[in-house]
């Protein structure tokens, strides 16, 4: 079996990929994630996603590169990562009460025959209205700090999820049942 690469430091993608019982090497991309080029979200993620597999793919000869990336959008705007306690607050409190979207794009290359699928998936995602208070525990955890959108679904952050349209492990970075479907199409089967 080839090697497979996940193009990504995230413990979520990492956790993910191994709960599918998958075997693979970690090697982080190191890309620049712009999110200030002209795209639509839709498009910026699966760019960058696309960015961070080729950097790896140029590594390895006979391998799989998987990379993705996770962009939370709120009307059309995108919503990184918070870069400090406060403006983690501040995001929350844009989220709070109202529905976004998380949009994760995965990139898989064959470095051996060049093969290559860029997809992406969306699920809306409804957030309850947040208090203030809540909002000021939620940032001390300090769990928003390296999240898109400053909130982890699959962490303490999930209690302020009211309900969900589409795939939850898309949210939580990485769409299992469209990855796995592709992933079958370059040889390997997680079932």
């Amino acid at each position: 079996m080839k090697k497979i690469i996940l193009a990504s430091a995230s413990p979520r993608r990492r956790e993910l990929l191994s709960k599918i019982g998958l075997k693979f090497s970690i090697e982080k991309s190191n890309i620049r994630e712009d999110l200030d080029l002209k795209l639509n979200p839709r498009q910026l993620a699966e760019m960058l996603s696309y960015r961070k597999a080729c950097k790896i793919s140029k590594k390895y000869s006979n391998a799989v590169i998987i990379a993705a990336d996770t962009l939370v959008v709120l009307n059309n705007k995108i919503i990184g990562k918070p870069k400090n306690p406060k403006d983690a607050a501040k995001i929350l409190k844009k989220l709070s009460g109202k529905a976004h979207r998380v949009i994760t794009a995965f990139t898989i290359i064959d470095t051996k025959t060049n093969k290559l699928v860029t997809k992406s998936v969306e699920t809306k995602v409804f957030m309850k209205k947040l208090t203030e208070e809540e909002i000021k525990y939620y940032v001390n955890t300090e769990e928003p700090s390296d999240k898109a959108g400053a909130y982890a679904i699959q962490g303490f952050g999930g209690i302020f999820i009211e309900k969900i349209d589409g795939d939850y492990y898309n949210v939580v970075g990485l769409p299992l049942t469209a990855l796995i479907r592709e992933l079958k199409k370059f040889g390997i089967h997680v079932l």
